[in-house]
């Protein structure tokens, strides 16, 4: 009988995990369990998550790992107590201390020299930093600081494990170097005004970093990021377009980047190479928001995107709406202009999809500068990616096909990849097919693509 492994994908919004046949990929079984909502979370409630979603399945496998939301701040005492709620990757409030901390470091090519990205406020460095100007008596009362992926999978280990992580999720931390490829203690003091534990990293991609209470291998886990493109087999110059609660265009490359505008960020991925990656705060919600305005459900805001015309007859969105994070626009509002007294329910719609495509149209057209590779695969994943509207209009706005995957969880597979890849010890994960995609193609429509950028330019200094 073939082993069995767990791949484990702790999301901003719930649990999923799949049992999954580690020789062919095939999923046996998946479950899962919802968290609470908000940018600021008790992460024990992760944990209770974890052992809803993975009980039942946890004693059938061999070898599991965790992939989890990037970035996120965990802080525990000296008694492994969790100290404050941890802070997530969308939480904006620390943009100012991002911003100081560049300026310590020596400016912004300084940053991606030291860390291999620019400093932003997703990054865990700079909640450290809110922290001990914000709460100095929880900055004192901190001894280790974990990411969400680590601290789940430090839950699922045998009493007594120390906490451990992976070179891709560790990237996005701020006090990662991806040159050197170890962490930057002093990175973490600068932020906090002291030294923390942090969590020991692998030898090598496919290392046994941990074991179950019942003797499962427990592989270093990693970020969503990496997860998914594990998940996926993406290999150098493939590039996937994830629309979640975050949207995320990621290529795969053997070159380390370095971007000192902060457009692209240089992370590592789980596999020994780089996840160079573009990365917008709204995604899926571009659509939600336009389905509760016009009071409609998803099919039919797609349906009404679709019986429009390109341009939407000149209605433009720049769809900001919490803010953003490339371009670098923390304190950002939306903006909607354009419309005329015979604008249609259909155009409105049509422009709050064409405004999503273009935001990730720009974020393939910055990861192929920033490389110097030309995309070789662009693959489309995601709740959002769901929409027929999407789906039809993604090739159109891009200006080249688009491969959309199957419906899957492909940070939990990518998760379990890595465990079978622990469990066999090979030197390159096993090869994993997946069934079901398929491929769109549309005419170029770029008169959209130069109406969204110009607007962009234009309201660059409102907020």
């Amino acid at each position: 009988m073939a082993p069995l492994v767990l791949g484990i994908d702790s999301s901003t919004q719930s649990t999923k995990a799949l049992l999954v046949d580690a020789e062919t990929g095939q999923v046996l079984e998946e479950r899962r369990a919802s968290h609470p909502d908000g940018t600021e979370v008790d992460p024990r409630a992760w944990l209770r998550a974890v052992d809803e979603a993975s009980g039942p399945l946890l004693e059938r496998a061999d070898a599991l790992a965790v992939g989890g939301q990037q970035h996120g701040m965990v802080l525990l005492d000296e008694a492994g107590e969790v100290v404050r709620p941890a802070l997530l990757w969308n939480d904006t409030r620390s943009a100012d201390a991002a911003t100081t901390l560049i300026d310590e470091m020596g400016g912004p090519q300084a940053s991606v020299e030291e860390i291999g990205s620019l400093m932003v406020a997703s990054f865990t460095a700079s909640k450290l930093r809110w922290v001990r100007d914000e709460e100095p008596e929880n900055a004192q009362r901190a001894a280790q600081v974990l990411l969400p992926h680590d601290f789940v999978s430090l839950h699922l280990a045998e009493s007594g494990t120390a906490p451990f992580t992976d070179r891709g999720d560790a990237s996005g931390t701020g006090y990662y170097s991806t040159r050197e490829e170890a962490w930057k203690p002093e990175l973490v003091e600068a932020a906090l005004g002291k030294n923390l534990e942090l969590p020991r990293l692998p030898s090598a991609p496919n290392e046994v970093m941990a074991r179950t209470a019942s003797g499962a291998a427990i592989a270093a886990g990693t970020g969503d990021n990496m997860g998914a493109a594990l998940g996926l087999s993406l290999g150098p110059g493939d590039v996937s377009v994830s629309i979640g609660t975050s949207g995320v265009c990621a290529m795969v490359s053997d070159a380390r980047p370095g971007d000192a505008s902060g457009t692209v960020t240089g992370f590592a991925d789980a596999t020994g190479r780089f996840l160079p990656m573009t990365t917008t705060i709204n995604a899926s919600r571009i659509l939600e928001a336009g389905r509760a305005l016009l009071g409609v459900s998803h099919d039919e805001m797609a349906e009404l995107a679709l019986a429009s015309e390109p341009g939407a007859n000149g209605v433009t969105l720049l769809p900001y709406f919490d803010g953003e994070r490339t371009p670098n626009r923390p304190h950002a509002r939306a903006t909607l202009t354009g419309m005329s007294s015979s604008t249609t329910r259909e155009d409105v719609a049509r422009a709050y999809v064409e405004a999503l495509l273009c935001s990730l149209a720009d974020g393939i057209t910055s990861l192929e500068e920033r490389t110097g590779t030309a995309a070789r695969r662009i693959t489309l994943i995601g709740g959002g990616a769901r929409s027929r509207a999407v789906q039809q209009l993604a090739p159109a706005i891009f200006g080249r096909e688009v491969t959309i995957a199957p419906d899957g969880e492909f940070v939990a597979l990518g998760a379990a990849r890595q465990a079978a890849w622990a469990l066999a010890g090979t030197e390159e994960p096993p090869a994993w097919e997946i069934s079901g995609s398929r491929i769109v193609t549309a005419d170029a429509t770029p008169q959209v693509l130069e109406a969204y950028r110009e607007l962009k330019e234009r309201t660059a200094d409102w907020s």
